[in-house]
C-alpha cells in the first residue's frame, strides 16, 4: 500500500477559529503570536480509503503546520523553514514516503528545495497536478460560457510564478490572444518570449492588471499575493476566472456584484474510491484541492520522487501528472465557486446576464 501525508496550515485565523473558537473573540496578531509561542506540527487526521480504478490503495495523513499565510511570508524564512521542515519529519515518522506541501507552506523560501533536504522522504508541492487541473477547468467553463477558445482572449494573474509560467505556455496554444499579467517587466517579457518560441501565439505583457484584465474573456489567477487583486469592476461581463490562489486573488465582492462572471476555484479533484480524509476542510466528500492529489497519485504509482519541487515547472511534467491521474481514476470535480458548487442553472444564468450586458453597451 502506498503511503503519504500533505501539510496543512490556516490561512487566517478564521481557520484557527473553527477549531478553537476562542480566537475568533482576540485581535488577529495575539492569536498569531499564541501559535507562534505555543503551538508546534502535530497529526490532525488519517486518511483512508483512497483507492485507484485499477485496484492499487494507498493511506497518508494530513499534517498541520500552525502558522497563518501572513506569518510565513512575514516571519523569518529560516524560521519559518524550520518549522515546515519539522511538520514533514512528523510526516515521516507517522509512516509516510511522500509528503506534498500545501498552500503557503509550497510559497515560502525556495519552493520546497531545502525542506526536502532536512528530510528521508521525497517532498512534492503539488503544483504540477494544480495547473493541469486549473487550465482543464478554465478552458471547460469558457466552453459552457459559450466562448470560442480560439476567438478569446485570455489572461494569466502572476505569470512570472512557477505556476502562472505553465499556465501561460498550455493556454497559448487553445486562446487568440494571451496576456500575461504580473509586476515585473523584464521577467513578463522573458516568459513570453519562452511562450512565443514554443507557440505561434499573439502573447502580450502588463504590469496593469486595472486595464488589461477587462479585455479577457478567460483569466487564471495564480499569484502568491496575501490580499486579493481581483474587484468587480475589473472584469468584462462573461469572463471566466479560474482562482487557482490561497489566499484568494478574487475578491468576494465579484461574486456579490457580478452575476456575468463566472469565479471558479482552481484545482478542485475528485478522488477515487471510499476515501475518509477524517479532517474539514471545506470540501464535499471525496473532493481535494489537486495539490492534495497529486501527492496521492504519486503514492499509487509508487514514484516517491520529488515530482513538483522549486520555482520552476514543465509543461512535460504537468502533462504527465495528468496522464497519471486519469490513469488512476482522479477527475475535475465539477466546478465549485467560493466554497460552493457551480449548478447548470447557475452557470446558464451567467451566461444570461453576459448577453444582457453585452446587448446594454452595444
Amino acid at each position: 500500500m502506498g503511503s503519504f501525508a500533505f501539510i496543512l496550515h490556516p490561512l487566517d485565523v478564521s481557520d484557527v477559529a473553527r477549531k478553537y473558537p476562542l480566537a475568533a473573540q482576540l485581535p488577529p496578531r495575539w492569536v498569531e503570536w499564541l501559535l507562534k509561542r505555543f503551538l508546534r506540527p502535530k497529526p490532525l487526521s488519517h486518511i483512508k480509503g483512497v483507492r485507484s480504478t485499477l485496484g492499487m490503495e494507498a493511506e497518508g495523513w494530513f499534517v498541520g503546520c500552525p502558522l497563518t499565510a501572513r506569518q510565513m511570508m512575514e516571519e523569518p524564512t529560516e524560521w519559518v523553514l524550520a518549522r515546515i521542515v519539522e511538520a514533514g519529519r512528523v510526516a515521516q515518522e507517522l509512516g509516510a514516503r511522500i509528503v506534498g506541501l500545501g498552500a503557503f507552506t509550497s510559497v515560502v523560501g525556495d519552493g520546497g528545495i531545502t525542506v526536502a533536504r532536512h528530510l528521508d522522504i521525497a517532498v512534492t508541492t503539488g503544483n504540477s497536478y494544480t495547473v493541469a487541473t486549473a487550465v482543464e477547468g478554465a478552458r471547460k467553463a469558457a466552453e459552457l460560457l459559450g466562448h470560442s477558445l480560439p476567438e478569446a482572449v485570455a489572461a494569466v494573474i502572476g505569470a512570472t510564478g512557477s505556476i502562472g509560467r505553465v499556465c501561460a505556455h498550455l493556454l497559448a496554444p487553445d486562446v487568440g490572444e494571451l496576456w500575461l499579467i504580473g509586476r515585473n517587466w523584464e521577467r513578463l517579457e522573458a516568459v513570453a518570449q519562452e511562450v512565443r518560441e514554443r507557440n505561434e501565439a499573439k502573447v502580450r505583457v502588463s504590469t496593469d492588471i486595472r486595464s488589461t484584465l477587462p479585455l479577457a474573456d478567460v483569466v487564471i489567477a495564480v499569484t502568491s499575493a496575501l490580499d486579493t487583486v481581483v474587484e468587480p469592476e475589473d472584469l468584462k461581463p462573461g469572463a471566466v476566472v479560474a482562482d487557482v490562489a490561497r489566499p484568494r486573488d478574487v475578491s468576494r465582492r465579484v461574486a456579490e456584484a457580478r452575476e456575468d462572471v463566472l469565479v471558479i476555484e482552481g484545482g478542485v479533484v475528485e478522488v477515487p474510491g471510499p476515501v475518509e480524509f477524517g479532517f474539514n476542510f471545506g470540501f464535499p466528500p471525496r473532493t481535494a484541492y489537486a495539490c492534495m492529489a497529486e501527492t496521492m497519485i504519486l503514492a499509487l504509482e509508487g514514484r516517491y520522487e520529488p515530482f513538483s519541487l522549486g520555482r520552476e515547472l514543465s509543461v512535460e511534467k504537468v502533462q504527465e501528472i495528468q496522464r497519471l491521474a486519469q490513469r488512476h481514476g482522479f477527475r475535475l470535480a465539477g466546478f465549485r465557486s467560493f466554497e460552493r458548487p457551480v449548478t447548470e442553472e447557475q452557470i446558464a444564468r451567467v451566461r444570461e446576464r453576459a448577453e444582457q450586458a453585452r446587448r446594454r453597451k452595444s
